[in-house]
């Protein structure tokens, strides 16, 4: 058991998964207008749930920053020293556990580079826009304004499932920058599963530049499917240079999950459903033929859904 665990958390990490919930990040499926960092200092306060949620989007991606953080889950309590830089169009998060063993995760990805989702016909939305309409058809999200994390003015974003497939959120957004402050994950029995906070923001930057400047992608072609995901979950599209045909991302704007298919000759982890601190990894067996698969899936997802998830996979026939 000790070597299947290792190698789940194997996955894990090469997914990026340690800190990611700190800043909002999918994939953008069209090409989309620059992001005038600079503009964020010329705009009004949001007034409602979803415009702050828009604003935090684009926060996410045009702030320079040092922070210290920390993290309370099923594994216990650690602390985090957390680096967010952009340089030429090119988005760096560094994530330092200064608990236990030196362990620092890097991330790099395109600035602006983030969630698309097709708005109602007859919608002129932006990215940020149309991600903040998707997660609403999903979530009740709710606003509570005048609280305060880490010594700064923050507004509260609640969002409640409208199923049962998927887990509760509250995030915490500073009032200055829109940049993530506090998150909150709980299950349908309001048990909270983790909470991120930081707990020092240290002079946030605003980038001078443009990002996601003429940023296309192209979606790989597979040699398998995915039958059933929760309702609202959509294919995703890897960054340029990063395509692979063994892995799928779905996303409802909140969650992702990750999907894994490569052939085996024998089994390299147990089947079953293990818990990685909040997140869920399913591993299942398919045959199709001769050949064996191993079928691999990691999201914030409740055990159960990541489960059906994981067992509707099917292998396309060549």
């Amino acid at each position: 058991m000790a070597t299947a665990k290792k190698s789940v958390w194997g996955v894990a990490l090469a997914l990026g998964m340690a800190g990611a919930g700190l800043i909002p990040t999918l994939a953008l499926a069209d090409v989309q207008p620059p992001i005038v960092c600079s503009a964020l200092d010329d705009e009004s306060s949001p007034d409602t749930a979803l415009a702050w949620l828009a604003r935090s989007m684009v926060a996410g991606h045009c702030y320079d920053f040092q922070a210290r953080a920390v993290t309370i889950d099923a594994i216990g309590v650690r602390t985090l020293a957390l680096s967010h830089r952009i340089r030429d169009g090119v988005r760096q998060q560094v994530v330092q556990h200064l608990d236990g063993p030196s362990v620092s995760v890097e991330r790099r990805s395109i600035a602006g580079y983030m969630a698309r989702f097709t708005p109602n016909e007859g919608n002129d939305l932006s990215a940020s826009q149309a991600w903040a309409q998707h997660i609403a058809s999903y979530y009740d999200v709710s606003l509570q304004e005048n609280t305060r994390v880490a010594g700064r003015d923050a507004v509260a974003l609640r969002f409640v499932p409208q199923d049962q497939q998927r887990y509760q959120h509250v995030w915490w957004v500073d009032k200055s920058t829109g940049l993530l402050l506090k998150h909150v994950l709980s299950d349908h029995q309001d048990r909270v599963l983790e909470t991120f906070q930081i707990t020092q923001l240290q002079s946030p930057v605003l980038y001078e530049g443009h990002v996601a400047s003429d940023v296309t992608t192209e979606r790989s072609s597979f040699s398998w499917r995915v039958d059933w995901l929760p309702e609202g979950f959509i294919a995703q599209p890897q960054e340029p240079g990063q395509s692979a045909e063994n892995q799928q991302v779905f996303s409802d704007g909140l969650a992702a999950v990750s999907l894994f298919v490569t052939p085996v000759e024998q089994p390299m982890l147990e089947e079953g459903v293990h818990r990685l601190g909040v997140s869920t990894a399913a591993i299942s067996m398919l045959s199709e033929g001769e050949q064996r698969w191993q079928l691999i899936g990691i999201g914030e997802l409740p055990p159960a859904t990541m489960e059906r998830v994981v067992q509707s996979v099917r292998i396309e026939p060549r």
